[in-house]
């Protein structure tokens, strides 16, 4: 319970000072991707696509002219949004493929039809993620936050790299949260056996999507691979994220007003994946548009690498 609290603190703290202090809402507004850039020719694979963030992002990568794929472990309702998002855009090229992030046999199934069908991949947003689950694991045995939030999307960029790289420039969206600010990395107790809070299992799986960034990006940076990656914060969202809580959903209600549209929501995102020159920023974390500070655990270098390993390990990929 002082989990939540202090996740439900940490996430309405900007509108809390939003009412307090008027001088300061010009620094808390939301941030707008700007960027007019188009993509015809380009691909794009968004995960959870079929709600959400993830629904506007991949709506307005296909505006922009980009083949999107809609990775979704709800197909039919991904064919219901893929045939939205087709009769909005003008874009026939939205795909629907079967995406489960909580088993890696689908991760892989879904990679080698992928791999099988495009000769190029672009862009990929790392955008699905559960919230405050009740204590469960995946199909492999992992921490259901840790599994799906982040070894899910470790292991779906490792297997997708190569194409990244054969595809350069392209880019790389991990979607992260401000409550990183209250994970941690407990190496001793990663699938949450020895102690759980569901609260603070969302954060610390926060934490690993931005460690993952920053050596993702380290590594791509060392061998000149021309792929960039960039964590996001996207805002408190009015999306199907807290449906695990009745006490969140209580909460986003009474602050409607200030939390933000999956479309809002969905801007960094894109201020990552299209933006120009935004190269030299590889391995930063955004919000609203902008470079945003991070935890001093989200620095720590030593705690990515052994994270890095670790990950490696639990998916049987060779630690190099």
């Amino acid at each position: 319970m002082v989990g939540t609290l202090l996740l439900l603190l940490l996430l309405l703290l900007p509108f809390l000072l939003y009412i307090a202090a008027p001088q300061i809402r010009k620094m808390l507004s939301s941030g707008v991707c700007t960027s007019t850039v188009q993509l015809p020719g380009k691909v794009a694979v968004v995960t959870g696509a079929n709600t959400g963030i993830g629904k506007e992002t991949a709506k307005e990568l296909a505006r922009r002219g980009a083949r999107v794929y809609l990775a979704c472990r709800d197909v039919q309702k991904g064919e219901l949004v893929a045939r939205e998002i087709q009769m909005m855009t003008g874009n026939q090229q939205v795909l629907v493929r079967k995406l489960d992030l909580a088993d890696t046999k689908s991760i892989r199934a879904f990679a080698q039809c992928f791999l099988e069908e495009e000769k190029h991949l672009h862009i990929l947003i790392n955008n699905a993620g559960v919230m405050m689950c009740p204590y469960s694991k995946t199909a492999d045995g992992f921490e259901m936050h840790m599994g799906v939030n982040h070894l899910g999307h470790f292991l779906l960029t490792h297997l997708l790299l190569e194409k990244l790289k054969e595809s350069a420039p392209s880019r790389v969206v991990n979607v992260s949260s401000l409550a990183h600010h209250l994970g941690r990395i407990h190496f001793h107790n990663l699938q949450g056996e020895k102690f759980y809070q569901s609260g603070l299992a969302y954060c610390h799986s926060k934490l690993a999507n931005i460690l993952f960034t920053q050596e993702l990006a380290r590594r791509l940076k060392a061998s000149g691979s021309g792929v960039t990656v960039y964590s996001v914060h996207p805002g408190t969202v009015n999306s199907e994220l807290v449906r695990h809580s009745a006490l969140m959903r209580w909460i986003w209600r009474m602050f409607s007003f200030f939390i933000k549209t999956p479309q809002q929501g969905a801007q960094t995102s894109l201020y990552c994946a299209l933006t120009e020159g935004l190269e030299v920023l590889s391995g930063n974390h955004f919000s609203d548009c902008h470079v945003a500070w991070v935890s001093a655990q989200a620095r720590n270098e030593t705690v990515a690498r052994r994270l890095w390993d670790v990950s490696c390990d639990l998916l049987g990929i060779p630690v190099d």
